[in-house]
């Protein structure tokens, strides 16, 4: 595992002093107590930063995928678009704008909701069973640095007990 250097100078904070890791933690919470910790004691918490570092991308599978899942997907999506763009025109009304934004309003309800229906179910016939699944993803760091500015650094690490990695 690659070791960083104690002295890390930043494009982003030309001005200011260059910064220093502090600690290291496997997860976000820890650091966040770490810095909150640094807060309870009167450190400047604001010369201190959280990195998340090694990026990777983690996708989360949620479940099967079929037709009828993609259909009550894309039917939910369409209601509220067409919710959402039938109380606008139906606001223009210059007469009763409430009462016409409400009827416009379900009407797009329904007719988005059968058109994002249609457009669902075309979509997932499209991926021709390459992809039945559903789920979420995202980028996570591997770990998270608490960086200090450079002339703190030390009393910070002194705060927090010493300790600068907390990685196997």
């Amino acid at each position: 595992m690659a070791h960083h250097s104690t002295v890390q100078i930043s494009a982003v904070r030309p001005a200011e002093p260059p910064r220093r890791v502090i600690a290291t933690f496997d997860d976000y919470a820890d650091a966040e107590r770490a810095v909150d910790y640094l807060s309870d004691q009167r450190f400047e918490v604001n010369r201190v930063a959280i990195i998340g570092r090694d990026m990777e991308y983690h996708e989360q599978v949620i479940g099967r995928l079929n037709y009828g899942g993609a259909a009550l997907r894309g039917a939910g999506s369409g209601a509220l678009v067409g919710v959402l763009i039938g109380w606008i025109f139906g606001l223009f009304d210059w007469i009763d704008p409430l009462l016409s934004a409400l009827v416009l309003a379900c009407y797009g309800l329904l007719f988005g909701a059968i058109v994002g229906a249609l457009f669902g179910l075309v979509a997932h016939a499209l991926q021709r069973g390459r992809r039945d699944f559903h789920s979420v993803g995202g980028l996570r760091p591997k770990y998270y640095d608490v960086v200090a500015d450079a002339p703190v650094a030390d009393r910070a690490v002194q705060l927090l007990g010493g300790v600068t990695d907390r990685r196997e």
